[in-house]
């Protein structure tokens, strides 16, 4: 993104998360609400669960549960869960991803955005105001997702 030159639009801010600024201030405005998480069963077992209404996946690590945006960072296209193999990829560019979002090899630069993150009883709750970069909200990104260690899940 080109500067602003003073614009509150610092570069940081992309498309999706200008369309959903946009789109939750309607709401607010119009006095309607908007539904910021949405409720996923926790896997029970490791693996991927594709949500493609809402852009989303789900996705076990041994001990912990993340939800990723189902864009490759590279170009936003829908990236697949490669089962035999454990991990994600891009179907355009090839790029690789770990199942926990790191990034393996390809035209990518960084790991999967990832979302914020909370655990409800039985329920991964998502966050979807809040996405992650791995290059810039590295603390943030480092620490999007639940662990299910002490809750013997």
């Amino acid at each position: 993104m080109t500067d602003c030159n003073g614009c509150p639009l610092d570069g940081a801010m992309v498309r999706r998360d200008f369309l959903r600024a946009a789109f939750a201030g309607a709401l607010y405005v119009s006095g309607l609400g908007i539904r910021t998480d949405k409720a996923y069963p926790i896997p029970a077992a490791n693996g991927a669960v594709i949500d493609k209404d809402e852009s989303v996946i789900v996705a076990r690590v041994d001990q912990r549960v993340f939800a990723f945006s189902l864009a490759c960072p590279h170009q936003n296209t829908a990236l697949r869960w490669d089962e035999r193999n454990t991990r994600f990829q891009c179907p355009k560019h090839k790029s690789r991803y770990r199942p926990d979002g790191t990034f393996i090899e390809g035209r990518a630069t960084r790991g999967l955005d990832r979302f914020a993150v909370r655990r409800e009883a039985d329920r991964l709750m998502v966050n979807f105001d809040l996405l992650y970069r791995e290059d810039e909200h590295v603390a943030q990104w480092a620490q999007a997702f639940v662990s299910l260690a002490d809750s013997g899940a």
